[in-house]
């Protein structure tokens, strides 16, 4: 027997599936435990061993691999908790980090915010500049050295930061992605001096053009790697010696999975991890029931979650914007708001309902949870509906207080709008659904893609419960609620089926035409690293495919296109088909007609992606076929519509339904791990592997 384990460590719950090479899938769900996540990795592999009737130590010792997704890295940014580091760049060049290119106060702004400048927070530098400091060297456009690296002035300004308790440094030097050698230098220099200093280098971890993103991408890489690197090192070690026998891997922002020991390095890359997850399941479930355009939305504890599948592949971005610095980081394209089941609803000074961003997480988490929370969240407003049992979450282990969940929306919602709680709970439950369906509208919509065309996968701990109404706000007319034995660890399903995915990414601007021999050069050099990342895995592939890429632009513009380039030896005819998809790419997204060919066409960025496919993923097995109608296991008062109040609803218990049972609206579906709502006028019918599709009634109409 050979298990293959996914762990999705959240804010607020840790999910873990379990899938062997019989085809069997099993799945679990904890508290998170923050700050030791690792504790809560910890429990929820007791929950997998426990329902396959092994001590934690047999189940790990047969397992192939653990694959972990994690958000520490990205909470540690968002919120700024992370260690000070240091930064040595050329001199003359240290400001560029404090100027931030303009940019900086533009982006991730919403345009609401850009409106109110006076309002605007301006203080987020990445860090204080006594700890930015330059060192004498130069290298020009082309890789020339011109100034020489002073090493003494290395040693004096790294004893500086030293003697400042700095414990990781970032070195990003004017031109370093055309030649690296002062910033490999200054590498050694540093560990000459103490080996124990994390050191990051923007030829590494960024070897893209513009100073701005590439000193930003290392700031932050270098401000995460070292508690990502203790993180895992203690996880790995606990595991091992619990008996896991194969390698623990950390999901990356690309999509697939890299080695724990390799992580570090490039910490950047697992910014946003866990958000990747879901898509990546919805893509493997999506290949198993013929769906090849996706909305994959996950909805947890803390944040909502919208990525996209077009045409069978994943929508991908080659740079992220994180407490308004652009990261350069190859990602599938995750959007994501603190719209959760966690997240606090609260009313602002102009007597409006908001919901988020900010949430309960785990710790003291919902009202109802009464562990010592008091804000209204999501969930609360769920229980006073009728939602969610009053036996609690996680098949009851997660005991839940209807009162404690009445008397936060009370005081903090229903009293200061001149609702009953019922109706302030209902006015939450409308507001969620109408923030999810904003962030939908523009994931989608304003991407320039027809909702009508896709079907939307619903998963997470809250997802199931809102999703029927926030496709309705899109116009979405079919949801696919992913249950079967992953429920809401569908996110965790997606890291078990994941593959090792590499990377490696160079930037050589040059007028087209390009001569081919140096665009060949590129790949090579490209592909040889990725190769070689591959082979320090510690895993046998089935398979290893590689994908290259070339990000372009018209002459003088700063939107650039990422464009495939086609496999086997470049010449003259192959980079201008690359041009050709360019320009039509172009198009689509900026209008017909936009595009400008007289100005030029530039080849910016070279790029590799490998992936190495490994020997089997998960499946989901197949359900046993229902022989009659479902039964209700129960009815109780649901609030689902304002103005409707109260309705008797026919409560189902998921474990006692079969592939082709049909249930109509309004109706409430109890997984141990999640609740779905199949709301009047939609039905929900049950396909052979025991995901629901969610429907419009055809008695009904649209």
């Amino acid at each position: 027997m050979a298990y293959v384990i996914g762990v999705d460590v959240g804010g607020t719950f840790t999910d873990a599936v379990l899938d062997d090479d019989s085809g069997s899938v099993i799945a679990a769900k904890a508290p998170s435990t923050p700050p030791d996540y690792s504790q809560g990795v910890l429990d929820v592999l007791e929950q997998l061993a426990e329902q396959l009737g092994r001590t934690v130590e047999e189940m790990l010792a047969e397992t192939h691999h653990v694959a972990h997704g994690t958000t520490s890295s990205l909470n540690a940014l968002v919120m700024r908790r992370v260690p000070d580091v240091g930064f040595l760049t050329t001199k003359g060049h240290r400001d560029s980090i404090f100027i931030m290119n303009v940019e900086g106060r533009y982006l991730g702004r919403s345009p609401h915010e850009l409106q109110h400048v006076l309002a605007q927070d301006k203080d987020h530098h990445l860090l204080p500049k006594r700890h930015a400091l330059e060192v004498t060297e130069r290298v020009d456009r082309d890789g020339n050295v011109i100034v020489a690296l002073d090493e003494d002035g290395v040693r004096r300004q790294v004893e500086t930061l030293r003697a400042d308790g700095i414990r990781a440094i970032a070195v990003s030097l004017l031109w370093a992605f055309r030649n690296p050698v002062h910033e490999r230098r200054i590498r050694e220099i540093v560990h000459e001096i103490d080996p124990d200093i994390y050191v990051a280098l923007s030829s590494e971890v960024s070897p893209r053009i513009r100073e701005f993103a590439r000193n930003s991408t290392t700031i932050m890489s270098t401000q995460v790697g070292p508690g990502l690197r203790d993180y895992l090192t203690n996880l790995e070690s606990g595991l091992k010696a619990r008996g896991l026998a194969g390698p623990l891997l950390v999901m990356q922002s690309n999509g697939g999975a890299v080695a724990a020991s390799e992580a570090p390095q490039q910490a950047i890359s697992t910014v946003g991890s866990v958000l990747t997850g879901g898509v990546v399941g919805s893509g493997q479930l999506g290949r198993r029931l013929g769906h090849r355009n996706i909305i994959s939305t996950d909805v947890g504890g803390t944040t909502f979650l919208v990525g996209l599948i077009v045409d069978g592949e994943p929508e991908r971005d080659t740079t992220t914007v994180i407490n308004h610095h652009p990261i350069n980081v190859p990602t599938l394209r995750v959007h994501a708001i603190g719209s959760g089941g966690g997240a606090i609803a609260w009313v602002d000074a102009g007597g409006n309902l908001r919901i988020g961003p900010h949430s309960a997480q785990a710790d003291p988490g919902p009202a109802c949870y009464d562990q010592g929370g008091t804000e209204p969240t999501n969930t609360d407003a769920n229980l006073v509906l009728g939602i969610l049992p009053t036996t609690g979450l996680l098949g009851g282990r997660k005991v839940l207080d209807l009162e404690k969940a009445r008397e936060a929306i009370r005081t903090r919602i229903a009293e200061p709008l001149g609702l009953s709680v019922e109706d302030a709970a209902a006015a939450v439950h409308a507001a969620q659904n109408a923030q999810t369906g904003d962030l939908l509208r523009k994931s989608v919509v304003e991407a320039g893609h027809d909702p009508r065309d896709f079907v939307l996968y619903a998963f997470g701990g809250s997802g199931p419960a809102f999703c029927a109404k926030y496709a309705t706000h899109l116009g979405v007319s079919e949801v696919v609620v992913p249950l079967g034995p992953v429920a809401s660890a569908f996110s965790a399903y997606g890291l078990a089926a994941s593959d090792i995915a590499l990377a490696q990414e160079l930037s050589d601007p040059a007028q087209l035409p390009v001569d081919p021999v140096r665009a060949e050069k590129n790949f090579a050099q490209l592909e040889d690293q990725v190769r070689q990342g591959l082979d320090r895995q510690g895993l046998k592939f089935d398979r290893v495919e590689i994908v290259r890429e070339v990000d372009m632009r018209y002459a003088m513009q700063l939107a650039e296109v990422t464009v495939a380039v086609g496999d086997g030896p470049l010449d003259a005819s192959a980079m201008q088909a690359a041009a050709d998809r360019f320009e039509a790419r172009y198009a689509e997204l900026f209008g017909q007609g936009s595009g400008f060919s007289a100005a030029g066409i530039q080849a910016i960025t070279y790029r590799v992606r490998g992936r190495g496919v490994l020997p089997f993923s998960p499946e989901l097995p197949p359900l046993e076929r229902a022989t009659g109608d479902p039964e209700p296991h129960g009815r109780r008062p649901v609030h689902l519509e304002i103005g409707q109040g109260f309705v008797d609803t026919p409560i189902y218990d998921y474990a006692a339904l079969r592939a082709g049972h049909v249930i109509t609206g309004p109706a409430v579906i109890e997984v141990p791990t999640t609740t779905v709502v199949v709301p009047e006028g939609r039905t929900g019918t049950v396909d052979e592997l025991g995901n629901l599709h969610i429907t419009h009634d055809e008695k009904h109409g649209a």
